[in-house]
C-alpha cells in the first residue's frame, strides 16, 4: 500500500481536473496547443509562450516543455499562456507571421507584440526575468506590493 500511495497522490495532484465538471476553466489553463486557441484571445489578457518545433520529439522542444512544466505557478502568476505548435505543415497563422525555423520559443507581452525570440530553450527563471522587465507587469507588480500594504 505504500508503494501505491505516491502514484496515487501524484495522479492526483497531476490531474487537469475541476470537482464540477471535469475541466479546467480555460483562464486557469497553462498550456494549449496552437489548433486550441486564437492569439488575439489573449491580448491584453495573458502573456503567451509560444514554442515551436517541427516535431513533439524534437529534442529542444522535448526539453523546453520539460522546463516550463516544472514550474508552473511562476507562469501562471505572471498570467503566462504556453502555446505549442508541432506541425509544420499546413502553415499556421503565427508561423506565417513569425517564421521560426525549426525550434523557436517566442514570449509575446500583453500587447501582443513579441518581446524574446529565442532558438533554443529556456528555463522558468529566464522566462520570468523577460516577463519581469516588461512595463506592464512592473505596473501589475507595483499594484500587488499596494493591495499587500492596504491589507
Amino acid at each position: 500500500m505504500k508503494t501505491l500511495l505516491p502514484f496515487v497522490l501524484a495522479a492526483l495532484f497531476a490531474s487537469p481536473l475541476s470537482a464540477e465538471n471535469g475541466e479546467v476553466p480555460a483562464s486557469e489553463q497553462l498550456f494549449f496547443s496552437m489548433d486550441e486557441v486564437d492569439l488575439k484571445q489573449f491580448k491584453w489578457k495573458k502573456r503567451p509562450v509560444v514554442v515551436f518545433a517541427d516535431s513533439d520529439l524534437d529534442p529542444a522542444f522535448v526539453e523546453q516543455m520539460k522546463l516550463l512544466r516544472e514550474r508552473p505557478d511562476e507562469l501562471m502568476a505572471r498570467d503566462v499562456v504556453v502555446i505549442t505548435d508541432t506541425n509544420p505543415e499546413p502553415l499556421s497563422d503565427l508561423r506565417r507571421k513569425l517564421r521560426p525555423r525549426n525550434f523557436m520559443l517566442v514570449l509575446i507581452n500583453k500587447e501582443g507584440t513579441v518581446n524574446v525570440r529565442k532558438p533554443f530553450p529556456l528555463d522558468v527563471r529566464e522566462v520570468s526575468r523577460s516577463i519581469d522587465k516588461m512595463p506592464i507587469r512592473q505596473r501589475e507588480i507595483r499594484e500587488e506590493k499596494a493591495r499587500a500594504a492596504e491589507g
